[in-house]
């Protein structure tokens, strides 16, 4: 059979259209096709084999993605004097606030369950377990009888109540009361701490001569109101960057 030129020029178009698409077309069948049957219907491209003596190309090896390997640290083993319920419920609020700290080696833990006639601030060093135990006084407002035993936690601006939560230890500044250091309330059941200027200082009412005299601490407008001695260690152990806890159990 004898063509003219035009149907030769269309022919060899249709086929060159036909070869760009095989490939596709040939992916397309091998990938619906089930396993054992690879080859049917198909011609397999032949593997270049290199020179002999030359050895055969490297294969691809995937990117090796480092990983940074933070060891475990083990959880110490906390000075018994602290009420272990406490001590759970701080560590339980530690792990969610964690991202707020920048420094963990010390972590404070008042414990207002007790009277304040009895040592409940507790300053924990987190590497031994270890603490230091201090008094230190509540809010008016949570004891409105002065019985020495808190009754209620608020964080209502004007109550001069203490409040529970977790707290952010902020800057040291001096104030009516001397060296203190601001508190950044972290939940809402103590969230308007810095609002209502509830920080950490010293008092006259939290000296160790008021439980001589009267067998109970002052109370404070919510601040923790502590003896000058135990301020100064809590200033130099507890300071700006670091985890309170203040609750009962």
């Amino acid at each position: 059979m004898r063509f003219t030129r035009r149907q030769i020029v269309e022919t060899g178009l249709a086929t060159g259209l036909l070869g760009l698409a095989s490939p596709a077309g040939a992916s397309l069948l091998q990938d619906r096709r089930r396993p054992g049957m690879a080859g049917v219907g198909t011609t397999a491209t032949p593997m270049r084999q290199p020179h002999p003596g030359q050895p055969l190309p490297a294969r691809p090896q995937p990117p090796v993605i480092a990983r940074a390997t933070v060891p475990a640290q083990p959880r110490v083993q906390v000075d018994p004097s602290v009420n272990p319920l406490l001590v759970a419920a701080a560590r339980a609020s530690y792990d969610r606030h964690r991202s707020r700290l920048r420094h963990t080696d010390t972590v404070g833990i008042v414990d207002f369950g007790r009277m304040s006639s009895q040592p409940r601030f507790y300053l924990l060093d987190t590497g031994s377990g270890r603490v230091s135990q201090h008094h230190v006084a509540h809010g008016r407002g949570s004891d409105p009888e002065h019985t020495g035993l808190l009754q209620r936690f608020s964080n209502r601006v004007g109550s001069e109540a203490t409040s529970d939560g977790a707290y952010l230890t902020d800057e040291y500044y001096n104030g009516r009361y001397g060296r203190s250091m601001r508190v950044q309330g972290l939940d809402w059941t103590n969230n308007n701490a810095y609002q209502r200027a509830i920080v950490v200082h010293s008092a006259w009412y939290a000296e160790p001569s008021m439980l001589a005299t009267r067998g109970l601490l002052g109370r404070s407008e919510g601040c923790f109101a502590m003896s000058y001695a135990s301020l100064q260690e809590t200033l130099g152990r507890l300071g700006p960057g670091r985890f309170l806890y203040a609750s009962r159990a």
